[in-house]
């Protein structure tokens, strides 16, 4: 762990895993564009054996971390990818020697329900809590390094912070179909020494990626301590010199404290705060239960309570090893998410239509109604540097983070769920949308009530398709549980559809945050389990290579078929490329109907291949990560699912192709569909050309 961002940087590159760029760069597309390359490339060493066990198709990626020291028309400098790989992350924790596991096992043995049964266990059991008396917050008098330079009132100039627009529909909302002049007559937007072109060309579009976002309760408000003291990793869109745009999500701390101010009528303080202990931006991520501080979670792992001091305008505790902080107070006075700018409803005060915005999800989130912080203080080191990440297309800084707290919250999800042995959230799955559970079966529809028990856990809640394996099967090998799936669950009697909520930037769900999630029992049948048809003789058996490769030839041929294949990494699974792009109305309806004619082919082999799935235009079904991803991200249960049987047996098909209003089935709707993130020709190109300027010859472009 280290005390403070400079701290890491300075172990980066002792470690050979730090690049620093000083050509000017601009922070609008190009600093992604590299960066997005980048983490896509192998990393320059390799991680522990554990994140190489729990990984292993992916443990070798990242890159480099990036330091951009010339950022155009910015003060600071600009860190990237700093966090973008194992090996990153573990010296981040101090876990290199046994990985995140090494944490995890020290989670397990603090939540081990049983007491001790000797005096000698009582006394282990003391020793393993003792340090847990050390690791809240180190509140200090004066002034911390992150305030050596302080600046309020006309002094605040947010657009000179690094600030980094990753896509090139970011914040643009006209260019996904909605009016332009939606925001007009927001007071603060913009800025004086910019005309309205000169701010969309430089500064629209701008966001805060990778800050922690300091709240507290309303009830809290004037005590020294405050135990509601939240941090939370919420993007916020630059507006104007000293106004932001907050982005969380209804579900998040943050906006329950958001609404428990809005309740008494008054403005919400928050401190927005980047670098610190190194510990500090998983922290920010965790998934803590709520009213627990991602302080103490920070102060566990650091070893030590995080230093902390009092900010200048805004009555909140602040870290003081910070590199950065941006104080403010979010406006209360407007209303929530949810609206539309034709709905007839004004978007109100102290409100603001933000985004879009490109997402982990790998597509735009779309754009809605978010409060409005109005910034009090800017405070900063002398020299310091703001770090900041791309959020899109995994790999990111962001799947790292996901699979630190897969590893460290196993024990915990254990305990509520004990029937669990192990779990991976797949790459294809963006976290929110896949999870492989192995359990060991112990008696029937086991794998069903571990489902449930899932989407009961805390954020797990959110996951919208479950995979349950038994033992045997590795839940980190993608290829062994997708074929478990195939030959151990029948598709008209082990999948189990539900409706529930979802992460509100699932485009594919037919209502905001809600819709239809699934689960696959791919565990061996046993006896008794005969509930909703017979049992089979034994594992379905999957076809021989040259009946499938047959198959496929008849089936490239139907209309509106641009390509068929059941990939390697997917046994037993049928992915169909359709003729279908986003925004293309005209052909709604395309993916229903190629599945209804893919199904209407005689496969030539019994039993038929029980999961097809047809996505869209230009994705590539060969790719491990692709075409699952396209899958989940583009379908949802309830509305896209046909369930068919005839003689040559059953099978689950999916229609996952981009959508629009006419898609709507079983009176379930289709919502906006944003487009799938690219970094746009005239960027690539650009940065393709400057590679070998940047210093980065040793790494991949392409």
């Amino acid at each position: 762990m280290y005390r403070d961002l400079r701290e890491f940087v300075d172990a980066l590159a002792r470690a050979g895993e730090l690049v620093r760029i000083s050509a000017p760069v601009s922070a609008v597309l190009e600093v992604a564009a590299i960066a997005d390359r980048v983490s896509k490339s192998p990393a320059p060493a390799a991680p522990s054996d554990a994140a190489k066990r729990n990984d292993p198709a992916h443990a070798d990626r990242g890159g480099p971390a990036l330091l951009f020291d010339n950022i155009e028309g910015a003060e600071f400098p600009l860190l990237i990818n700093a966090f973008g790989s194992y090996r990153r992350m573990e010296m981040a924790l101090g876990c290199e020697r046994g990985g995140f596991d090494a944490i995890g096992a020290r989670i397990g043995e603090l939540v081990k329900p049983q007491p001790p049964r000797s005096l000698g266990e009582a006394i282990r059991k003391a020793a393993q809590v003792a340090p847990l008396l050390k690791i809240g917050p180190r509140r200090r008098r004066g002034a911390g390094p992150c305030q050596q330079v302080v600046r309020t009132g006309e002094h605040i100039d947010l657009t000179r912070l690094p600030l980094i627009r990753c896509w090139a529909h970011d914040g643009d909302f006209a260019a996904l179909g909605y009016p332009p002049g939606v925001n007009e007559g927001v007071e603060g937007l913009g800025h004086p020494g910019m005309t309205p072109d000169e701010w969309d060309l430089w500064c629209r579009g701008r966001y805060i990626t990778f800050a922690g976002i300091h709240t507290i309760h309303a009830d809290d408000a004037g005590r020294a301590r405050p135990s509601s003291h939240n941090i939370g990793m919420y993007r916020l869109q630059l507006l104007g010199k000293d106004r932001l745009a907050m982005h969380w999500h209804m579900h998040h701390d943050g906006a329950r404290h958001w609404r428990s101010w809005k309740k008494r009528g008054k403005p919400m303080p928050v401190a927005i705060a980047f670098g610190g202990e190194s510990v500090l931006p998983y922290a920010a991520t965790a998934p803590l239960p709520p009213g627990i501080s991602e302080l103490l979670m920070a102060g566990f792992l650091n070893g030590r309570g995080i230093e902390m001091v009092r900010a200048k305008t805004v009555p909140l505790w602040v870290p003081a090893n910070a590199e950065i902080v941006i104080e403010g107070f979010v406006r209360t006075d407007g209303g929530g998410p949810g609206w539309e700018p034709d709905a007839g409803e004004p978007l109100g005060p102290g409100a603001v239509f933000e985004g879009p915005f490109g997402d982990h999800t790998g597509f735009y989130s779309l754009p809605d109604r978010y409060p409005i912080v109005e910034v009090t203080a800017l405070t900063h080191r002398a020299n310091a540097v703001l770090p900041a990440t791309v959020v899109g297309l995994p790999p990111q800084e962001d799947y790292y983070l996901g699979k630190a707290t897969e590893r460290l919250f196993l024990p915990l999800l254990k305990v509520l769920v004990p029937d669990i042995e192990d779990y991976d959230l797949p790459m294809f799955g963006a976290f929110h949308n896949a999870a492989f559970v192995r359990i060991e079966k112990a008696y029937p529809l086991q794998g069903r009530r571990v489902m449930h028990s899932v989407w009961g856990a805390g954020q797990m809640a959110w996951t919208k398709s479950i995979f349950v394996v038994a033992d045997g099967v590795d839940v980190h090998d993608q290829r062994a549980v997708l074929e478990a799936a195939a030959r151990h669950c029948r598709p008209l009697h082990d999948v189990e559809v539900v409706r529930g909520p979802l992460d509100i930037l699932d485009h594919a769900a037919p209502w905001h945050g809600a819709g239809s999630k699934i689960g696959f029992d791919c565990t061996p049948r046993w006896a008794d389990e005969q509930a909703g048809g017979e049992l089979p003789a034994g594992p379905r058996p999957l076809p021989e290579a040259a009946a499938v490769e047959a198959y496929l030839e008849r089936v490239s041929r139907l209309e509106g078929v641009l390509e068929a294949a059941v990939p390697r990494h997917a046994p037993g699974w049928l992915l169909i490329e359709a003729d279908r792009g986003v925004n293309e109305p005209g052909r709604e309806g395309m993916g229903r109907r190629v599945l209804e004619r893919v199904l209407a082919v005689d496969p030539g082999f019994a039993p038929r291949l029980p999961f097809v799935v047809v996505v869209g235009r230009g994705v590539d079904i060969h790719s491990p990560v692709d075409g699952m991803f396209n899958w989940l991200a583009n379908m949802d249960p309830g509305r896209d699912l046909i369930r068919h049987r005839d003689a040559r047996g059953d099978c689950l098909a999916f229609d996952a192709t981009p959508k629009t209003t006419g898609d709507a089935h079983g009176g379930e709707p289709v919502r906006g569909w944003p487009p799938v993130l690219a970094v746009d020709p005239a960027t690539s190109e650009r940065v393709l050309t400057r590679w070998e300027e940047y210093g980065l010859a040793s790494e991949n472009p392409r």
